[in-house]
C-alpha cells in the first residue's frame, strides 16, 4: 500500500491528508475504540475526534493499546479535537478534559467547532439532541480564539484551527490587529454534491490548509439522519470505480485529495478502513476530475436550523 502523504500546517506541523473521523452520532462507542485501534494497525497516523461526539475516552483507550503494544509511538500520531459551543467561556478547562480523556498531555491540533457561542446546556446524548434550540452564550469567538492561542503558548496544542467558519468569519480573525497565532487549519464539508469552492479557494489563499469532513457524503443521509442522494451511487463516480477498479469511496476520497484538500472519512469496518487509505495508487484524469466536479448540486448535509436565534449561525 502506498504512504499516505502529509502535509506542513502553517505552524510548522506536518499533518497526515487522510484521518479517521470518529463521530458516529453518539452511539457505540466501544466499537469507535475498535476502529481506532484498526486504523491505526492499517497505517492511519491522524484521528479525529471532539468532545461532543463523545468518542475521545474511547479514542484514548485505543492509542493506548496501541502504544503499550509498540506499534505506535505518541510522536507517530498527528490527533485532533475540538471545542464544543457551550465552552467558549472555558476553552482551558475544556481542552484538559479532553486531554485527560484521551490520555494524552498534548493535542497536534485543537479547532474551534463552530463560530457560535451557546450557555451552557446538558450534555448531548443522541444526534436529535443537537437539533434543539439552543440559548446565545455571548461569548465573541475572537475572545475564544485569544483563549485558544494561549494554549498554544503553553504548550497543550501544537496548532490551532477552525471548523465550519465562512469566509468573513475567517478573515475577521485573520484581520485581528492582536492575532498571534495564524488559523492553520479549516475543517468543513465537502464532498462531489457540495464542492464548497469558494470557501477552498479563499482558505488556499491564506495558506489554511482545509479538510473535507463527510468526503464520501455520508451515503445517503445528512446529520439528522434523513435520506439524501448518496454520492456513492451516482453513475459517474460508479463509472470511474468500475474504471479503475476502486470503490466509488476511493474515487470521492481521490478527488478530494487532487483538489489539495485533506479529508477524515469515518468507518467502523475493518475492512473500509483499510480501502480507504488505499487512495495513493491511481490518479483521476482532468476530465474525471471535472466530471466529478460537475456533480455539485449544492447539498449541504451539515446545518442545524434550530441554530438561527444564534449570532454568527454559519449556515
Amino acid at each position: 500500500m502506498a504512504a499516505c502523504p502529509t502535509v506542513t500546517l502553517s505552524s510548522g506541523y506536518k499533518m497526515p491528508v487522510l484521518g479517521l473521523g470518529t463521530y458516529n452520532n453518539f452511539e457505540n462507542t466501544e466499537a469507535v475504540c475498535e476502529s481506532v485501534k484498526a486504523a491505526v494497525d492499517t497505517g492511519y497516523r491522524f484521528i479525529d475526534t471532539a468532545w461532543v461526539y463523545r468518542t475521545e475516552p474511547a479514542v484514548g483507550r485505543a492509542l493506548r493499546q496501541k502504544i503499550e503494544d509498540g506499534v505506535v509511538k505518541r510522536d507517530d500520531l498527528f490527533i485532533c479535537s475540538k471545542l464544543w459551543n457551550d465552552r467558549h467561556g472555558d476553552v482551558e478547562e475544556s481542552l484538559m478534559e479532553s486531554l485527560n480523556d484521551l490520555g494524552l498531555s498534548y493535542l497536534d491540533l485543537y479547532l474551534m467547532h463552530f463560530p457560535v457561542s451557546f450557555k451552557h446546556h446538558a450534555r448531548i446524548q443522541k444526534a436529535e439532541d443537537a437539533f434543539a434550540t439552543f440559548e446565545p452564550g455571548h461569548v465573541d469567538f475572537l475572545d475564544t480564539w485569544r483563549d485558544m492561542e494561549k494554549l498554544v503558548d503553553k504548550g497543550l496544542v501544537r496548532s490551532i484551527g477552525l471548523s465550519n467558519f465562512t469566509i468573513p468569519q475567517i478573515t475577521r480573525i485573520l484581520k485581528d490587529p492582536g492575532l498571534r497565532h495564524k488559523p492553520a487549519y479549516l475543517q468543513v464539508e465537502v464532498h462531489p454534491y457540495f464542492r464548497n469552492s469558494e470557501l477552498v479557494d479563499f482558505c488556499k489563499q491564506q495558506g489554511i490548509v482545509v479538510t473535507a469532513y463527510a468526503p464520501i457524503g455520508r451515503a445517503g443521509t445528512d446529520y439528522g439522519l434523513a435520506p439524501i442522494d448518496n454520492v456513492l451511487q451516482d453513475p459517474v463516480i460508479n463509472k470511474i470505480s468500475a474504471k479503475y477498479r476502486k470503490t466509488p469511496a476511493q474515487v470521492a476520497l481521490r478527488w478530494n485529495i487532487q483538489r489539495g484538500l485533506t479529508a477524515v472519512v469515518k468507518s467502523l469496518t475493518p475492512a473500509r478502513i483499510q480501502s480507504n487509505l488505499q487512495i495513493f495508487d491511481f490518479e483521476l484524469t482532468s476530465e474525471e476530475m471535472a466530471a466529478i466536479a460537475a456533480l455539485d448540486r449544492g447539498l449541504r448535509l451539515c446545518a442545524f436550523p434550530t441554530w438561527k436565534n444564534i449570532p454568527e449561525y454559519p449556515f
